[in-house]
Order: structure tokens, then C-alpha cells, then sequence
């Protein structure tokens, strides 16, 4: 078992980190909406579509190279690894997996060129941890399917040119599939866009016999099975931009620790502070460690379910913490809204709930202990 990076893969995130500072740097922390003309450089990079494979016109790399660009980019310009996440590791690969020739064809250059933007339309009022409680309802008529329903919390909603919505197309589980919908389709509108605790933007999609062409549907059956394995890609996806952001804090409170003198003492010296970074550093190895093992390990491009869930999980909540004492190390100047730290702290709490909560992280993580499903729903009542 070797844990180096090999030439190669030092040579991907050392150059996507020169990128980054290069060219990102001077206007990390000051987007407004996503950062469409990072999303450009990251392609003519060739850093978009990394692990797509090369007939749908990505790189056709792994889920580490991918993994190593998101990790260099982020550090520098969080808003930057939104363009990561959005080219590599989101709806993106749910397109390139599930869509058709037509759509393909059509869509995914412009993805991967960064001219466009596609999300994963989920979220509903009553359909969020539990998607199979969702009425976003479809149906075919004629070459069209035809679409009625909303979304919530779609992120980037006011930048997005495409949405994955995940609907119905009958009253069964099994009958949940998902289809591409362009933001130009009649019977589409949004909702006034909205802002996340950390900023970013977001907004409701309605679809009022909403209609698209019939080869834009990806799945119109079994979707949650067989869409899950793309699922464990935007998972990896969350906890690596978590990870970047903790270490991007520590590196910042490790500076710090170094020339702030208190008592006519470098903070480093304090041996109360040598702990935190000590323990500090151990969570963002651990986190790296296992978020490596389920990319490592992820079979034609998608991570074991479980492996993903654990990295996840561990990823979002050891980031949180390493973020939230560095900002305490930090002081007033880490608190105060000049500082990227409390950016980082906000950021990454958003991370613990979005692309599966922590507790539904650790519900799958019991179903592989006990080898069996354990339903979150009310048994039904007994029939005498």
C-alpha cells in the first residue's frame, strides 16, 4: 500500500495550485454568483471533465486526479472549486453517465467548455433526506415528456442553464427518474434568487407543463438505484471542497501562531495551543486519508457507497471543527466579516447538510455494519 502521490499526480495539483494563485487569487472571496470566468480558464487548463471519459470529450483521468485540482483550486479561491465541483464531480457526471447521444452531444461541450451550468434539482417542501417523498411528477406525450412540479435550494439557481429535475413518472418508488431540463424550456421560471448563510445563491425552479424533448429524460425508472453510485462522486466532491477550506484555515492559523506575541511570546509557544494544532493536523491527515481510500478504491470512476459516506461524514465534520479553532486561535481578527477564516467556518457548515446530511451519512454507514436496509420510516400500523 503506497500513500505517495506518483510524479504525475504531484505534477496535476501542482499545476492546477499555480493556476489557481496565478490567475484566481487576486479576486477569491469577492464573487457574487458563480465564477463563470474561472469555470473558462479550468477548461482551457484541461481541468473540466477529468474523470468524464474521453468519447463524451473529458479528460478521461481518475476520481483522484480530479480530486488533487479540486483540493489545489479551493485552497486559494473557494468560489473557484464551485467551478471544480460544477465540471467534475456534480450533475455533470449524471449527464455523462445516464444522458443520450442527443444530449450529450449537445450539452456537455458546453459544460466542459464552462459556458454552461447544469444542478441536480432534488429538494422539495416535503422531499429532502427522504427524495422518495417527492411530487415533481412526469409524463410522456408524444416525442415530449411533460414536467409539474417545483424545487428548492437548488445552489447556483440563478446562474444554472440546465437542471437534473428528479421526478415521478408513476405514484411507485421504482418510478423515480430524472430529467434534463434547459432553463429556456416553456412552462419553466424561477423563483427570486436567494442567499445560504454563507453567501452563495439559490433559488426555487417551478415547472408548470414544463416541456422538453423525450431523449432529454436520463432514467424514467429505478433512479435512486441506479443514479447511486454518481451520488458517492458528488459526495467525495463535498468533502474534499470541506477539506480544502479546513486546511486553507489551519494554513492561515499556523501563520498566525507564528508572529502573534502575547505575553512577549509567539502564540506557538503556548503549549494549550500546540495541542489544537496537534489534533488539528490530525484530523485533516485522517480526512485526507479517507477521502483518498474512496477514491482510491472507486471502481470505473464511482466510489463504494459506503467508503464515500465515511469520507463524507468524517470529512464535513472534522473540517468544521479544524475551521471553527483555527477561528478561535485567530481571535477578533479571525471573527472579524475582513477575514476569509469566518467565510470558511459558514462555508463548510453548509457542506454537513448539503449532498446528504451527516446523519444520513451515518445511517448508510450502519446499513454496511449490519450488512441489511434500515427504513427511516413509520412502520405501518399493524392490521388486526
Amino acid at each position: 500500500m503506497d500513500f505517495d502521490l506518483t510524479p504525475e499526480q504531484r505534477a496535476i495539483r501542482d499545476t492546477a495550485r499555480r493556476l489557481a494563485e496565478d490567475r484566481f487569487a487576486d479576486r477569491a472571496f469577492t464573487w457574487d454568483g458563480f465564477a463563470w470566468e474561472n469555470a473558462r480558464t479550468l477548461a482551457e487548463a484541461g481541468f473540466t471533465g477529468i474523470a468524464v471519459p474521453e468519447e463524451d470529450g473529458g479528460q478521461g483521468g481518475t476520481l483522484l486526479d480530479a480530486v488533487l485540482v479540486m483540493e489545489a483550486v479551493s485552497e486559494v479561491c473557494p468560489h473557484s472549486g464551485d467551478a471544480v465541483q460544477a465540471t467534475n464531480f456534480g450533475a455533470i457526471r449524471q449527464v455523462s453517465t445516464f444522458g443520450s447521444e442527443r444530449v450529450k452531444r449537445e450539452l456537455l461541450p458546453e459544460l466542459l467548455a464552462g459556458r454552461a451550468l447544469v444542478g441536480a434539482g432534488m429538494s422539495e417542501t416535503e422531499a429532502g433526506s427522504g427524495l422518495t417523498d417527492l411530487r415533481t411528477n412526469a409524463r410522456y406525450d408524444g416525442g415530449d415528456v411533460v414536467l409539474n412540479g417545483n424545487k428548492v435550494w437548488s445552489s447556483h439557481g440563478p446562474d444554472l442553464t440546465h437542471s437534473v429535475v428528479w421526478c415521478r413518472f408513476g405514484p411507485r418508488t421504482r418510478d423515480i427518474g430524472c430529467v434534463v431540463v434547459p432553463v429556456d424550456a416553456p412552462g419553466f421560471t424561477r423563483g427570486p434568487g436567494e442567499r445560504y448563510m454563507s453567501g452563495e445563491r439559490h433559488a426555487a425552479l417551478y415547472m408548470d407543463d414544463c416541456r422538453v424533448p423525450r431523449d432529454h429524460v436520463l432514467l424514467d425508472n429505478d433512479a435512486l438505484r441506479r443514479m447511486f453510485t454518481i451520488f458517492g462522486v458528488e459526495r467525495v466532491g463535498n468533502a474534499v471542497r470541506a477539506l480544502s477550506l479546513a486546511q486553507a484555515a489551519f494554513d492561515r492559523a499556523v501563520e498566525h501562531a507564528r508572529t502573534r506575541e502575547q505575553f512577549g511570546r509567539p502564540l506557538c509557544e503556548f503549549q494549550g495551543l500546540q495541542w489544537k494544532f496537534a489534533d488539528m493536523r490530525m484530523s485533516l491527515d485522517a480526512a485526507r486519508l479517507l477521502i483518498y481510500r474512496a477514491v482510491s478504491n472507486a471502481d470505473q470512476g464511482a466510489p463504494n457507497a459506503a467508503e464515500a459516506a465515511i469520507a463524507k461524514c468524517y470529512a464535513n465534520e472534522a473540517a468544521f471543527e479544524v475551521a471553527n479553532q483555527a477561528l478561535q486561535i485567530c481571535g477578533a481578527s479571525g471573527y472579524s466579516a475582513s477575514s476569509p477564516m469566518e467565510y470558511y467556518v459558514r462555508r463548510i457548515r453548509g457542506w454537513m447538510i448539503a449532498g446528504g446530511s451527516t446523519e444520513m451519512m451515518r445511517n448508510r454507514i450502519a446499513e454496511e455494519v449490519f450488512e441489511r436496509r434500515f427504513s427511516q420510516r413509520r412502520p405501518e400500523p399493524s392490521r388486526s
